[in-house]
Parts: structure tokens; C-alpha cells; sequence
């Protein structure tokens, strides 16, 4: 059987009580006219005295932060969306029997006020309540109020709380979603179409990731939830919408730190006749976009720097990049064995499945280059056995027209020029089975239809695939993947 606390059963009492009084404890609609925030700036500058000759009212509700009771008056503090106000109840003004209910609200309660507006002599905007009405009791009692949750993990687990204790947790919920409408707002401008793909498929594509196994009852068959979203909207280029865009959910069913999530917001996009370029200035667009319409800076800080979104950003490619840090040249010529020396010399680790030059070439990056690239840096050029859906490079076959968005040393974009060459693609898949047989979990399936829609034609084009959640954390100036995400995935309680 539940136990409560002896706060919790008091409170019970209370709702009880108000029961009794005819009333709801758990309220019905309330019709308000304002909120805090929009109070306090229309009234920022409206001074104490100035007050007495306006007769300016307001209807407003939220949850009590705040109460400090004085026998026939009292302040309190009510909490909406947008911000707190202060709330003047007098016994004079209410009567005696809206008063006594006032008495009896715990912080935490939601309540109603309909009222004049003031200021005091301290200059707070401040309501002078006329009419007090009771909405919600609230059963258990608020976290102590200077410090709210402190067990971090009890923040992402009881989120709602949180967002109650938490303005800067409050804050970041709000503004995520005003990110996503700039994003949505500056692609539709470029002349993208936003759409909307199957998250349950049959097959593994699209990435290399492990996957989360369902079930379709009704058919009898095991599907995953999807790992990527780029062969359905690749079809749609096969299909003549040129310019596509989905922003949704991907599920992976891998580890947890500060950086991932098992499912996580990814955009992916794609336009045809287009190239790395192409996708090169969408991106720097679209960053700097939401740098200057939602947040009204250049600078963050993110991951212990101070990231400078101001263009033009550097490109450079995988090879120099690796050959700045080491010396050593990968765009030459060089066999398997010259490669797996060179990784031996470096003490790099290679795995069965990793024994080709391209898959060392990537080993060097990942050691020696990817943490030191702090500013935005696009980094193209990537060997071709790491990237089995892209277009090779005309000029070095060896490697594919490819490139990583990185900043404070994290990836937050990986774009291609994309393959649409069914011959290459098949062939590509094929060795990807093969991988698998090597101990690749992460190998792509072949998906036989994707195959047909490029026989039937898709024209050259570009395509990018950001990571949304690592975008919220640059641009929200926040070090872990749970402070972005409303409801991270979390360990089961002990």
C-alpha cells in the first residue's frame, strides 16, 4: 500500500476540505487576459505614484512559488509560461471567506486572480487581487525552493518538476521549439518541401548503427525502427520532388553519454543538381540563421570554447588535415601493409574489418584530428570504403565527395554528393554484406528496391543529414545531450 508523507496527507485534507465547500479541488476552465512577463514589461517603466490615477486590470493564473502571509494581507508569487508576478490579497478587498480559502493554499497550488495592477513602493509590478479563485491542489509538496531537484538525475526523470524549479531548463524547452520553426522557415525559403517518412522498415539503411527489433503482429514480421531517413527521401528525388527535407526521430540502439541518445531528432536533406558545395552554404546559412533570428548572437559557448559562427568557415580536406597533425601524406599511393605499418608505428588498433587504407586513413583522423577542430570546419574527402552511399571523387576514386561539419571537436553534420550510379550502389552493399561477415555489426542491409528507383533515374544532387539535438547544444550553450531533450531515455529506478 502507498504511504504518504505527513505534508502529502495534509495536503489530501485540504482538498478534501474544499470538496466540502462545493467547490472542485482539481478546477475547470479559467478565462485569463494576461501573463506575467507581458505585465511586468508594459509596466517596466510606469512609475509607483502614476499608478493611483489608473484603474488598468488584469486576469491571470499559474502555481504558487511564493507566499508570505501577514494576517488580513499577504503576498504571494504565482508562476506562468512566461514568468513569475507578484500577487497583493487583502481580507478588505476579497472578503473574509475568499481569504480563508486563500489561507489554506500550499505553494505549489494553482490558483486564479482577477486584480488591479500596481506597483509597490519597491517597484514590482505587483496585482492587488479582487477576486481570488482556486483551481488546483496540489498533492505533494514542491522540491525546497533554492535548491529544487539536485539529484541530477531525478531532473531528467521528473522533468515536470524541474520545469517548475528550473528557469533555465524552462528556457531551453521554450527555445528548442522556436529553432526548430526558424529551421523549418529557412528550408522551406531554399525551396525545400518538408515530408514525412515510414520509421518502421524492413531493412537496415542509410547508416551504420545498431538497431532497435519490433514486431508486426498482423504480418508476422520483425522490423526496426529506422537507423537513418536517406533512401526514402532519395526516392523522392528519383520521383521528381527535387528539393526534400524531413526533421524526426531515428532510433539506435546503442550506448548513453553526454553527447547521445538512443532515439535523437535528425534533419536530413536533399537537393538535386546540387553538390557538396551546395550543401556546404545551405549549412552555413541555416547556422548562422539561427544564431542571428532566435538567439541575436555569433558567439557560444560550447564544450569549454568560444565557437564563432561568423563565416566564411574553413574547409579542408581528411588527408591535410591528418598531414598537419602528423606529417604523414595519405594522398599518396600506398598498399594495405605500408598503411596497417604506419597504424602499428602510431599504436592504432585495427579491427578485422578495418584492414584497408581507407578505413586506417579515418583510424589517423579520429586520433589526431577530430578533437582539434574547434571552430566550424567543414572536413571533406573521405576514403571511400568508410562512405558506402556517396559519389566518388572524380579526380581520386580512392576517396568520395563527402563532408563532416565539426565544431569544438564533435561532428554536428555529415554531407555527400550523392551516389546515384545503381551499378556502384549494388556493388557497394555487396561489400558492406561482406563486412558483416567480418564482424561488422553496423553493415548496411541491400535494399534491392532502392537499387531499382536509381535505375529508373535519379539526377545528380546533394544531400546532408544534421544531428538536431547536438545543434541544440551548441546554440543553448549546454554539455550534455539530457539538458536539450525533454524525456531522455533513463535507467529503470532500482
Amino acid at each position: 500500500m502507498r504511504e504518504f508523507t505527513e505534508q502529502e496527507l495534509v495536503r489530501r485534507e485540504k482538498a478534501e476540505k474544499i470538496r466540502e465547500l462545493g467547490m472542485d479541488p482539481f478546477g475547470h476552465k479559467f478565462e485569463r487576459t494576461a501573463y506575467a512577463a507581458e505585465l511586468k514589461e508594459k509596466y517596466a517603466d510606469v512609475e509607483h505614484d502614476a499608478f493611483e490615477n489608473m484603474d488598468d486590470e488584469a486576469t491571470v493564473a499559474g502555481r504558487i512559488m511564493f507566499i508570505r502571509k501577514m494576517g488580513k494581507a499577504s503576498f504571494f508569487t504565482i508562476k506562468d509560461k512566461s514568468g513569475s508576478i507578484q500577487i497583493y490579497i487583502s481580507i478588505n478587498d476579497i472578503g473574509e471567506e475568499a481569504y480563508t480559502l486563500f489561507k489554506s493554499a500550499d505553494i505549489g497550488d494553482i490558483v486564479g486572480v482577477r486584480g488591479k495592477v500596481m506597483k509597490t513602493k519597491t517597484g514590482e509590478v505587483t496585482i492587488k487581487c479582487l477576486e481570488y479563485t482556486h483551481l488546483v491542489k496540489a498533492l505533494k509538496p514542491l522540491p525546497e525552493k533554492f535548491h529544487g531537484l539536485t539529484d541530477i538525475e531525478e531532473r531528467y526523470r521528473r522533468r515536470y518538476v524541474d520545469l517548475i524549479m528550473n528557469d533555465e531548463s524552462r528556457r531551453v524547452a521554450f527555445l528548442r521549439p522556436k529553432i526548430i520553426r526558424c529551421i523549418q522557415n529557412y528550408m522551406d525559403g531554399q525551396g525545400f518541401a518538408e515530408v514525412e517518412t515510414p520509421i518502421l522498415t524492413t531493412l537496415l539503411t542509410g547508416a551504420s548503427a545498431r538497431p532497435f527489433v519490433t514486431h508486426h503482429n498482423t504480418q508476422d514480421l520483425d522490423m526496426y525502427l529506422r537507423i537513418a531517413l536517406e533512401l526514402p527521401l532519395k526516392r523522392l528525388l528519383v520521383g521528381g520532388m527535387e528539393a526534400v527535407y524531413e526533421i524526426g526521430r531515428v532510433f539506435r540502439n546503442e550506448g548513453m553519454d553526454p553527447k547521445h541518445n538512443p532515439e535523437f531528432t535528425l534533419m536530413e536533406a536533399y537537393l538535386a543538381f546540387s553538390d557538396l558545395e551546395g550543401m556546404m552554404n545551405l549549412t552555413e546559412g541555416m547556422y548562422q540563421t539561427i544564431a542571428r533570428d532566435v538567439m541575436g548572437k555569433m558567439n557560444f559557448n560550447f564544450g569549454g570554447y568560444e565557437i564563432n559562427l561568423e563565416g566564411p568557415w574553413r574547409r579542408v580536406s581528411m588527408t591535410d588535415a591528418i598531414k598537419e597533425q602528423t606529417g604523414i601524406d595519405f594522398k599518396q599511393e600506398m598498399t594495405v601493409e605500408e598503411a596497417l605499418k604506419l597504424a602499428e608505428e602510431h599504436h592504432i588498433e585495427v579491427q578485422e574489418h578495418e584492414k584497408s587504407v581507407g578505413h586506417i586513413i579515418n583510424l589517423f583522423f579520429e586520433k589526431y584530428v577530430e578533437e582539434t577542430l574547434i571552430q566550424p570546419t567543414f572536413l571533406y574527402g573521405h576514403p571511400l570504403e568508410i562512405s558506402p552511399l556517396t559519389k566518388k571523387n572524380p579526380e581520386d576514386p580512392r576517396f568520395v565527395d563527402r563532408f563532416e561539419l565539426f565544431i569544438a571537436g564533435k561532428e554536428f553534420a555529415n554531407a555527400y554528393t550523392e551516389l546515384n550510379d545503381p551499378i556502384d550502389q549494388l556493388e557497394r552493399f555487396e561489400a558492406q554484406l561482406a563486412e558483416r561477415d567480418l564482424g561488422n555489426d553496423e553493415a548496411n542491409d541491400i535494399d534491392m528496391d532502392f537499387i531499382e528507383a536509381l535505375e529508373y533515374g535519379m539526377p545528380p544532387a546533394g544531400g546532408i543529414g544534421y544531428g538536431i539535438d547536438r545543434l541544440m547544444m551548441l546554440f543553448l550553450e549546454q554539455e550534455s545531450i539530457r539538458d536539450v531533450l525533454l524525456f531522455p531515455t533513463m535507467k529503470e529506478r532500482n
